[in-house]
């Protein structure tokens, strides 16, 4: 598949979730977009930290729902309970800590915060989907560079998750049984270690790939350029805040989108010109990039046109307190977005290329040597012969 098919589904997703603050909507847009994940991820790192995502979301609602409680959730009718009030000075008039707790508030909070969680999840199985390093190669030559400084920066939280489950799965066949606190310091000092000769070894091969390098374009061409492509990303940005918040005006949706779209493509067309590199195998749209693009803009597009014929039920009343309910066009939207699930193409059987089974465990550098390979460098012989006490064991440490 290609990358970006997957963020133009998850955005598409997003967008729907943006629409609505009913729950069952809500829910169901995260049951679609988690099932998808299941169902069509790789084991990449980046694919493994789709849970960090759900964690997020939930940590997001509790926030959201503490906040209400903290700083007065006492407007309505219903009060559920009274917490003791803090006195605050006179400047700081109408704030309140704590106090009476009501069901309107908590729930508003509770919607709130659930559909911002949702569309981070959204987001998350973008990245668990989509190959970062894929999705730089499909970059236009203008955002090659910014492109690859945000890979690196989206690819360093999987590649810790990857570390510290190695470290523990090190520590596990060495008998090691400490946990908590105590087990913290055999676990950071390895990961760190990895982290830093993961990062000699990227820093070589940019270097030696001449990251960074602006040739002998004139530097009014590169402020011309760079002024373009910034201030049509902008436009884009605000086109699609403008799409997602039916309370703005009509003119930041689809026409500053648009706008900005023109804008960009001026700057990447511009830009692209100054940079000269070559694709490997260049990834095509086919017949399953195209249908797993059409699900997520479709579930999109009909939760906006929901918004616009029947939006009674897309934002349940908290004054009074009503159950949601759901109508068909709604959830019709939300099943849409589950297709690519059984549309897109299974991802590739992994097969193991690591050392024989009777050696246990890689290297820390190891991990570092592989990055440096993906990006087309030999590491640096200092990380290939590295210490690898804490995360690597070999058989005659095992035993």
């Amino acid at each position: 598949m290609h990358p970006g098919a997957w963020w133009l589904w998850a955005l598409g997703l997003a967008t729907a979730a943006s629409r609505t603050t009913n729950p069952v909507l809500l829910a169901m847009i995260l049951a679609v977009a988690g099932f998808v994940v299941v169902q069509r991820r790789t084991d990449a790192p980046w694919a493994l930290a789709f849970r960090m995502y759900l964690m997020l979301g939930a940590f997001i609602v509790v926030m959201r729902v503490g906040f209400r409680i903290v700083f007065g959730g006492g407007q309505g009718d219903t009060v559920l309970f009274t917490l003791p009030q803090i006195p605050l000075p006179e400047w700081a008039a109408g704030i309140r800590l704590f106090g009476p707790v009501a069901a309107e508030q908590l729930l508003g909070g509770f919607y709130d915060g659930l559909r911002l969680a949702t569309m981070v999840i959204c987001i998350g199985a973008a990245n668990a989907l989509a190959n970062p390093k894929r999705m730089l190669k499909a970059l236009p030559g203008a955002l090659y560079e910014v492109g690859t400084s945000v890979v690196v920066a989206l690819t360093v939280a999987p590649q810790l998750i990857e570390s510290v489950a190695r470290v523990r799965r090190a520590r596990r066949l060495r008998g090691g049984r400490q946990k908590g606190m105590r087990a913290l310091r055999g676990i950071v000092i390895p990961v760190l270690e990895d982290a830093l000769n993961r990062s000699l070894a990227l820093a070589a091969a940019m270097a030696s790939h001449g990251y960074g390098r602006t040739g002998r374009v004139p530097a009014r061409t590169r402020l011309l350029t760079g002024f373009l492509v910034l201030v049509g990303l902008l436009g884009v940005c605000a086109g699609l805040y403008g799409v997602m918040d039916s309370s703005t005006p009509v003119y930041m949706g689809g026409p500053l989108l648009v706008a900005g779209l023109a804008v960009a493509v001026v700057g990447f067309l511009l830009g692209g010109r100054r940079v000269r590199r070559s694709r490997y195998r260049p990834d095509g749209w086919r017949a399953g990039e195209l249908l797993v693009v059409g699900a997520g803009l479709g579930t999109g597009a009909l939760m906006y046109l929901t918004t616009r014929v029947d939006p009674a039920n897309l934002y349940p009343s908290l004054s009074p307190l009503s159950w949601p309910e759901v109508s068909l066009l709604p959830a019709v939207a939300v099943l849409l977005g589950v297709l690519p699930a059984w549309l897109a193409p299974p991802p590739p059987p992994t097969h193991p290329t690591g050392p024989p089974a009777t050696e246990v465990g890689r290297s820390t550098a190891g991990a570092g040597a592989n990055t440096a390979h993906r990006y087309g460098s030999s590491p640096p012989r200092a990380a290939a012969d590295g210490p690898a006490d804490e995360a690597a064991p070999t058989k005659e440490n095992v035993q």
